[in-house]
C-alpha cells in the first residue's frame, strides 16, 4: 500500500508525460533521482534489445583514458563528453554526429585534476555548460557547438580567476556535471589532496549568461566562519580536499543545493589537522540564492580512510505513516545510506555516535566516535574477520591469512598505522561516485557496491617535508592471483526500502569468466558506473569488469537481460524517447580503475522495430 500513495504528484506528472521524453540533466532531473517515467521497455520484453547504433570517438590511438560521462538528451540532440574532454553532439535517434568542440584544441594553462575524467555536461536555455578538468568552464550554443562570447571571456570561464593566491600550478577544475539552481551554475571542484599545498574545495555558483560568480561557499571555513573551531590551531589554512567533486543535486522549487563533501587532505594522516575537520564529509545543505548553510551533517568525523562522500545525494520522497516527507538520501564509502528530512537535516533515522579505537601513530587524534544510522544495515562488511578470508583455494587462504595477522585489523574505523592497517570498506567503497538510483513508485533506492579492502601503511615523510607522514602505496588486499582475498561477493547491487530502513532485495553483480569456468560461483567484481531506474520495473547498470551491461527487476533483483559490451560500461547509462522509441545508451570506455582494456564506443539499445 506504501507504494501506491507514494509521490503522487509526481506520478501524476509522469502519467501525463509526452510521448518523447528526454534526458535533460546528468542525475535525469535537478534533483538527481536518475529514474525515467517510461515503459516501453519492461519486465516482459527487456530480453528483446539489441544495439540500435554505436558511436565511437575515435581516441584509441591517444592512449587508455576510461569515459565515465552520462550523456544528456534534449529533443533529439544527444549530448556527451568523450574520455579526452570533447563534447559532442550527436542525432539522439541514429548516432549521427551533429557537432564536436575540444576544449584542448589550443591547449590549455593549467594542470588536469584527476586525471582529466568527465562525468557530464550541464544544459539550460540552448545552452551546454562543460566544466573541464582544467579549471575552465565553457558555454556552447546547443545546436552550434559555437562558443557564447556573452559567457565569461568570449564563452569561457576560467575558474581560477578571484581565487585567492597563484593556483596556476595546483590541479583545480569540475570532473562532475555541473546543476542548474535558478539562473545559476552551480558546480563543485576535483582539487589536491595533500599532503602539500592544495587549492580550494569551495562551492560555487555562477550566473548562467554572464558567468559571473554569485557566490562561493568555503568548505573549510576560515576564523570567526561557522565551523572553524573544529580544526585545531591553523589547521584548516590552505586545506585541500573537502570538496563536492562528486557533484551537485538541486532542489529546483526551494532553491536549495545539495552537495556530498570530501574528506580533508591528507587523506591518511591529520595530526596537522586535528579536529572533526568541518565541513569534509558532511551532507550539506545550501541557500541556492546566496550559498549560506541551511543545514549540514557529518558522516564521517576527522576521515583517516579516504572515505569522503563520492557522489550528490538523491534527492527523493518516502512515504510515513501516510505522510509524503522529502528527504535527502546520501551513500558513502563506509557502506552506510543516511537519509535525512530535506528541508531541516533532521534524521530519518536514528543516528548513533558509537566509539571507535584510538590512534598509535605518533602525533594522530583520530576522533573518538563515529555517527552510523540504526537504518539501513550497512550495504558492506564494515570489519573483515579471519572467517571472511578467501577460500578461493588453499594457497590463496595461506597467504591472506598470514598478511591478514601481520596488520591491525578485527575493528570497524581502525586508524591507520605503521606496522599496516587492513581498511574495510575499501578506498573504492562501498559505494562510489557511482551512486544510486531511487523509483519513486516503490521507493526503493538503487545502489552498487564494493567489497574490496585496502592496506595502508604509515611512513615517515622525506627530510625537509612539509608534512610528518606519508603512505608506503594504495595497496589492495589481493590473493596471488589478484582476486580480493576476502569471500565473495566483492561486487553487488542492492536495492534500499528508504521508509522502512530494510534491504528489499539484493543480488551479485558481475562475474570473472575465468573462474566460472574453474567451477566456482558468482563472485561480483570491482564496479565504477551506476544504476537508472524506470517506470518499465527496471534497473539499468553496467560497471562490472566482465564488460557487461545488465538489466534487473527493480521489485525483485531477478537478471532478466544482460548483453557483452565492447569494453566496460564503466559511465551510468541513461535512457531517452525519441519519435516514439525508447534508447537506453552506456559509455562503454574501459580502462579507468577497473583496469580492463580500453574502448571508445557510446551503445545504444532499443527493442527492435
Amino acid at each position: 500500500m506504501r507504494a501506491l500513495l507514494l509521490s503522487t504528484a509526481f506520478l501524476a506528472a509522469c502519467a501525463g508525460a509526452p510521448k518523447d521524453q528526454g534526458w535533460p540533466c546528468v542525475g535525469g532531473d535537478r534533483g538527481c533521482m536518475r529514474y525515467a517515467a517510461l515503459d516501453q521497455i519492461h519486465r516482459g520484453n527487456v530480453h528483446e534489445l539489441e544495439v540500435a547504433w554505436t558511436w565511437h570517438t575515435g581516441e584509441l590511438e591517444r592512449g587508455k583514458q576510461t569515459i565515465e560521462c552520462t550523456p544528456l538528451v534534449v529533443g533529439r540532440s544527444l549530448f556527451l563528453t568523450t574520455a579526452f574532454l570533447r563534447v559532442v553532439a550527436l542525432d539522439a535517434g541514429t548516432g549521427e554526429e551533429l557537432w564536436s568542440f575540444d576544449p584542448l584544441a589550443g591547449g590549455t594553462p593549467y594542470p588536469i585534476a584527476s586525471g582529466g575524467v568527465n562525468r557530464g555536461l550541464a544544459y539550460a536555455d540552448g545552452r551546454i555548460y562543460h566544466g573541464c578538468a582544467d579549471g575552465r568552464v565553457f558555454c556552447l550554443d546547443a545546436t552550434s557547438g559555437a562558443l557564447v562570447p556573452a559567457f565569461g571571456e568570449g564563452g569561457v570561464l576560467d575558474l581560477r580567476a578571484g581565487l585567492e593566491g597563484d593556483l596556476s600550478r595546483l590541479p583545480y577544475g569540475p570532473t562532475s556535471a555541473p546543476n542548474i539552481c535558478a539562473d545559476l551554475l552551480v558546480l563543485g571542484v576535483s582539487n589536491g589532496e595533500g599532503p602539500g599545498r592544495a587549492a580550494p574545495g569551495d562551492v560555487r555558483a555562477f550566473d548562467l549568461v554572464t558567468g559571473e560568480e554569485r557566490w562561493s561557499f568555503r568548505t573549510v571555513p576560515a576564523p570567526a566562519e561557522f565551523g572553524n573551531d573544529t580544526w585545531e590551531g591553523e589547521g584548516w589554512h590552505n586545506r585541500g580536499g573537502a570538496n563536492a567533486w562528486g557533484g551537485i543535486s538541486v532542489d529546483a522549487k526551494r532553491e536549495l543545493v545539495f552537495c556530498g563533501l570530501g574528506s580533508a587532505a591528507f587523506d591518511f594522516y591529520g595530526g596537522d589537522r586535528k579536529g572533526a575537520n568541518l565541513f569534509a564529509n558532511c551532507v550539506v545543505a545550501l541557500d541556492g540564492r546566496t550559498g549560506e548553510r541551511v543545514w549540514h551533517f557529518q558522516t564521517l568525523h576527522h576521515d583517516l580512510w579516504d572515505h569522503d562522500l563520492p557522489t550528490y545525494p538523491n534527492l527523493v520522497t518516502i512515504e510515513r505513516d501516510g505522510r509524503a516527507i522529502d528527504a535527502v538520501a546520501q551513500v558513502t564509502k563506509t557502506g552506510h545510506v543516511f537519509l535525512f528530512e530535506r528541508e531541516t537535516g533532521a534524521p530519518l533515522h536514528p543516528i548513533t555516535e558509537v566509539a571507535v579505537p584510538a590512534s598509535d601513530a605518533p602525533g594522530e587524534a583520530a576522533w573518538p566516535t563515529q555517527p552510523v544510522p540504526s537504518a539501513p544495515p550497512a550495504l558492506v562488511r564494515t570489519v573483515i574477520h579471519e572467517d571472511d578470508l578467501t577460500t578461493l583455494n588453499e594457497a590463496a587462504h595461506t597467504h591472506a591469512l598470514e598478511w591478514y595477522r601481520r596488520l591491525r585489523t578485527g575493528a570497524g574505523y581502525l586508524p591507520p598505522s605503521l606496522e599496516g592497517t587492513l581498511v574495510t570498506p575499501g578506498f573504492h567503497g562501498g559505494a562510489t561516485w557511482s551512486g544510486a538510483s531511487f523509483d519513486p513508485a516503490s521507493g526503493l533506492l538503487f545502489v552498487n557496491s564494493n567489497e574490496l579492502p585496502n592496506v595502508v601503511t604509515l611512513k615517515p615523510a622525506p627530510e625537509g617535508a612539509r608534512y610528518r607522514y606519508g603512505i608506503t602505496g594504495y595497496h589492495r588486499f589481493l590473493d596471488p592471483e589478484g582476486y580480493p582475498a576476502i569471500e565473495p561477493p566483492w561486487g553487488k547491487l542492492t536495492a534500499v526500502d528508504l521508509a522502512a530502513g530494510t534491504l528489499a532485495w539484493e543480488v551479485t553483480l558481475g562475474e570473472h569468466p575465468e573462474l566460472t569456468a574453474r567451477g566456482v560461483p558468482q563472485t561480483g567484481t570491482h564496479n565504477f558506473g551506476g544504476t537508472i531506474a524506470t517506470k518499465g520495473g527496471l534497473v539499468f547498470i553496467g560497471g562490472t569488469s566482465d564488460e557487461r551491461f545488465h538489466a534487473f527487476d527493480s521489485a525483485t533483483g531477478e537478471l532478466l537481460w544482460e548483453t557483452q559490451l565492447p569494453a566496460g560500461g564503466y559511465a551510468t547509462p541513461c535512457t531517452y524517447q525519441v519519435d516514439g522509441k525508447q534508447y537506453v545508451v552506456i559509455a562503454a570506455g574501459g580502462a579507468g580503475k577497473v583496469g580492463t582494456r580500453a574502448g571508445d564506443a557510446f551503445v545504444a539499445f532499443a527493442l527492435p522495430d
